[in-house]
């Protein structure tokens, strides 16, 4: 985002496949590490990512797929203890998986 060039480059990139994913029905997008280019993304960088999520994959469409694994062993350290699309408060209709990738840090804080 702050290059004054290719700034934008990233949030068109990751706009564009977020269209083409609703577009096709993508039934996942599996994110392949390093959403932001940043460790510690700046608040503009976080908002206008939520954003483009909210937008292409909030919606009605059934998932159709489960998660087999042990959602109380997977999801301890949190405090909704299943994944998203599971959540009756939440209509996601594309989920998205992110695999950790060099500029993120899967430990988190401390």
């Amino acid at each position: 985002e702050r290059d004054v060039v290719r700034g934008e480059d990233s949030f068109r990139a990751f706009e564009e496949v977020l269209q083409y994913a609703r577009k096709e029905k993508a039934d996942i997008i599996l994110l392949g590490g390093d959403l932001f280019h940043e460790n510690k993304p700046s608040r503009t960088s976080v908002h206008r990512a939520t954003t483009l999520l909210r937008q292409y994959c909030f919606g009605d469409k059934p998932i159709h797929i489960e998660f087999l694994s042990d959602q109380a062993s997977n999801f301890h350290t949190s405090q909704f203890g299943n994944v998203n699309y599971e959540d009756p408060n939440l209509s996601v209709d594309i989920p998205v998986f992110s695999i950790h990738g060099n500029h993120d840090d899967p430990a988190g804080p401390g």
